[in-house]
């Protein structure tokens, strides 16, 4: 049986219901421990600040751990309940958002978007003429638009209109071409069907069902202390704060951005991922259905050549995350199937439906293309969770 006191501290910090603690469960002591040792040496001076790893089977917390520190001064040391913007691990909270509408019947996902935002009807493709599909909501959650990245605004509808005035690189469903823009399409949709802003959309529809007290597009001023600081590498070879032109905790962008503003701890998204996983349902009340899970974790891609993102074989993409089609062709530890997506502040999470697993990984690092920059964390931190299972 869980034991009552680490289900109480859960509680507190935001993760009730991932309570419980039995590595013998699930993982092996002995192999968790690499992954431990790994964390610590990636957050020891010299790398990266800190980070949260959190590890759940079967709805329980088996690995919960903060490493390293959340200031550059190495000073206030990481904890569990550490704030991360997690940008673009928003995506799968904003597909989510536009599956309940589908649900509800207002929209479909073959739906044209001139639809809801008429201007797209008179798009036109790079070097003239219409494009012989129109772009559907489709296209938008599994980033095959054809649209180019999308202009700097003062919020989504100004945005779409924006959009809408610029042209296709590429015929709809043709091609995978991740970028913001298209979450960005989605949430003022969601916004346009719901009549509600797209903040509060999420907030009524998903954070608050899942208690997700923690996560939002911008943290309540008394708890700013918690935001773990963004760093970069300088050309000098060391860590620099990033200069976000805002306060820490404040909104990212001028409007609620579902392609990458949110702010959560790795409790609070465990909650998202562990609602998944167990087919839209969080503690008795569903919020999606679990065919609707279901279609949106497979590959969206299959028609593709080839049907996987290309610069990652092995992965396809399905309705706002990535999709383990081929291990093998991936190089990494895992099950067919498994869901996941990251973010570009060096955040990462998977949902293994086999496994019945949740695995997070949250830092706070902007990478930069130069030779003495941080590695990336993500393939070490996949394999040495795979690892560990018993």
């Amino acid at each position: 049986m869980p034991d009552r006191r680490f289900a109480l501290a859960c509680l507190l910090l935001g993760t009730a219901a991932l309570a419980g603690t039995q590595p013998a469960a699930g993982l092996a002591p002995d192999r968790l421990a690499r992954l431990t040792a790994f964390l610590d040496r990636t957050t020891a001076p010299g790398g990266y600040l800190g980070a949260v790893a959190l590890i759940a089977r079967e709805g329980r917390v088996l690995h919960r751990r903060a490493h390293g520190h959340r200031d550059l001064a190495r000073q206030k040391p990481m904890g569990v309940d550490a704030i991360f913007r997690i940008r673009s691990m928003s995506k799968p909270i904003a597909s989510a958002a536009v599956l309940m509408l589908m649900e509800e019947g207002r929209l479909g996902l073959d739906d044209p978007i001139s639809r809801y935002l008429p201007a797209f009807a008179s798009i036109t493709l790079d070097g003239g003429g219409k494009p012989a599909r129109p772009i559907a909501i489709r296209h938008l959650l599994t980033h095959t638009t054809g649209l180019l990245p999308g202009p700097d605004s003062s919020s989504l509808a100004e945005h779409a209109d924006r959009v809408a005035r610029t042209a296709l690189a590429a015929e709809p469903g043709t091609r995978f071409g991740y970028d913001g823009v298209n979450t960005e399409l989605a949430s003022r949709i969601v916004e346009l069907v719901s009549g509600q802003s797209f903040d509060r959309f999420v907030q009524q529809r998903i954070l608050d069902p899942l208690r997700m007290a923690d996560t939002g597009f911008e943290v309540p001023p008394a708890q700013r202390h918690r935001v773990v600081e963004l760093t970069t590498m300088g050309a000098d070879g060391r860590l620099q704060r990033v200069d976000e032109g805002h306060a820490a905790g404040a909104m990212q962008k001028p409007y609620a951005s579902g392609a990458g503003g949110l702010y959560a701890t790795a409790g609070d998204y465990a909650r998202f991922a562990q609602m998944l996983l167990d087919g839209g349902v969080h503690e008795g009340r569903r919020l999606l259905a679990r065919k609707t899970v279901e279609l949106m974790m497979q590959n969206h891609l299959s028609t593709l050549p080839p049907p996987a993102i290309p610069d990652n074989p092995g992965l396809g993409f399905g309705l706002g995350g990535s999709v383990l089609v081929d291990p093998a062709a991936h190089g990494r530890l895992g099950s067919i199937g498994m869901f996941g997506w990251t973010g570009s502040a060096t955040t990462w999470f998977t949902i293994d439906p086999t496994e019945r697993l949740v695995a997070i990984l949250l830092m706070q690092h902007l990478p930069r293309s130069v030779p003495n920059d941080l590695p990336r964390p993500y393939a070490a931190f996949q394999n040495l969770v795979y690892q560990s299972l018993m």
